[in-house]
């Protein structure tokens, strides 16, 4: 077992600044090359203390904050525009860098892009349902357009 620091949320199992235990695998061949965790030290603490910090500084600081902006995502749907070819299937696919700036520029709250998560990824035109994480508690449920580009 590999005692390890995230420096990055990680579905399941824990938030950045979060100390974890997980083996020796997981940790080697996942974690550590792709920068989401740090080994644990003695001397890491301060650095703890520095992403729990900044992550208080980014979160949606109360429950009713989040409940709102979780109405405020549901209220209506965020349309996503793409280039498409003709049998309406998308050249890549539709990431979650693009529904974040999709709701920021429909005039809906700034999300990080790593609290959206998609199911299946988005390869086609039509409507798609993707939960965004908004607070430990609270998640929302946004249905997502993707249309053509005209």
């Amino acid at each position: 077992m590999a005692k390890l620091i995230l420096t990055h949320e990680v579905t399941g199992l824990g938030a950045p600044g979060d100390m974890v235990e997980v083996k020796d695998g997981y940790a080697r061949n996942f974690l550590l090359p792709r920068g989401l965790a740090t080994p644990w030290s003695k001397g890491a603490e301060k650095q703890i203390a520095g992403i729990r910090k900044a992550r208080k500084a980014r979160e949606i600081a109360t429950l009713d904050e989040a409940r709102a902006v979780r109405d405020s995502l549901q209220a209506k749907p965020v349309t996503v525009t793409v280039r498409a070819g003709a049998s309406g299937r998308l050249f890549g696919a539709v990431t979650t860098t693009d529904i974040a700036e999709a709701v920021a520029a429909q005039g809906g709250p700034s999300i990080d892009k790593r609290k959206v998560e998609i199911g299946q990824p988005i390869k086609s035109l039509g409507e798609f349902q993707v939960q965004v994480r908004l607070h430990e508690d609270v998640s929302a449920q946004i249905d997502v357009r993707v249309v053509p580009e005209a």
